[in-house]
């Protein structure tokens, strides 16, 4: 299950959004040279990419910053990059472009930070937006819980586009995280799990100024928990179904 597309419009251009994309884009292309080697990527991300066992042993602080805009392949960079793109424009609205900025870096650094809590001794690369990313969720979700989402449902071979509230898709993704990271052994390799579930508690967090100045609950009140402006309504699909025949 994946978010495609929200019924929240934003009010003006996102272009720190459109920067962030255009940045993280820019660096994989940089990395693209290295991915069939695995000694030569191996080099790139050990200058670049966050390994736990770095900060806590010798304090080495970069990777903490510039993993977040390394990426592992294409699947990866794309679904992060989309992710950024539903949920990013709506929160830039409401933070201002350098207000976004700051809180983009900063979910990305705590995320970071919680990964690394969670697997002091790690020697593996981390890479990712992921943890900024669930960030941003994390404030949309405070701001807008009950904005329409339309998500892709794949079950084998079967492809379901629903509407949820932002609340059901992205409480569903953030309990997905947590169980991931209580099931996975703190220093396997694969997912970041905590450093998702990090950044998103981090964006819940930063985005209350933001929502208290709105005027907290009574913002809820005034829209339902829905966008504060007329929302999108997308037609229906014209293409026609595939029927299977007996």
């Amino acid at each position: 299950m994946f978010p495609i597309r929200d019924h929240n419009p934003s009010g003006g251009r996102p272009y720190v959004v459109y920067a962030l994309i255009a940045i993280n884009v820019a660096v994989f292309l940089l990395q693209l040279p290295y991915s069939g080697n695995d000694r030569a990527l191996a080099g790139f991300w050990g200058t670049f990419a966050l390994y736990p066992a770095a900060v806590t042993q010798y304090g080495d602080y970069t990777g903490i910053f510039t993993s977040m805009f390394l990426h592992a392949g294409w699947m990866h960079i794309g679904g992060n990059m989309l992710f950024l793109w539903i949920f990013g424009d709506n929160l830039e609205d409401q933070m201002g472009h350098v207000g976004f900025l700051i809180f983009y870096l900063a979910c990305g650094i705590l995320a970071a930070l919680a990964h690394i809590y969670s697997a002091p001794g790690s020697t593996v690369p981390t890479v990712g937006a992921s943890g900024a990313i669930a960030g941003v969720m994390g404030g949309y979700l405070l701001l807008f819980p009950r904005a329409r989402v339309d998500v892709v449902v794949i079950i084998v071979i079967i492809f379901r586009v629903f509407t949820l509230p932002a609340w059901v898709m992205l409480g569903i993704w953030f309990a997905l995280q947590v169980f991931g990271g209580f099931s996975t052994p703190a220093q396997g390799g694969g997912i970041a799990f905590w450093a998702h579930a990090g950044g998103f508690i981090a964006g819940i967090v930063l985005t209350l100024p933001v929502w208290l100045r709105r005027g907290g609950a009574g913002f809820w009140n005034r829209t339902h928990g829905q966008p504060p402006h007329p929302e999108i309504t997308y037609r229906r699909s014209s293409i026609p179904p595939v029927r299977r025949r007996r």
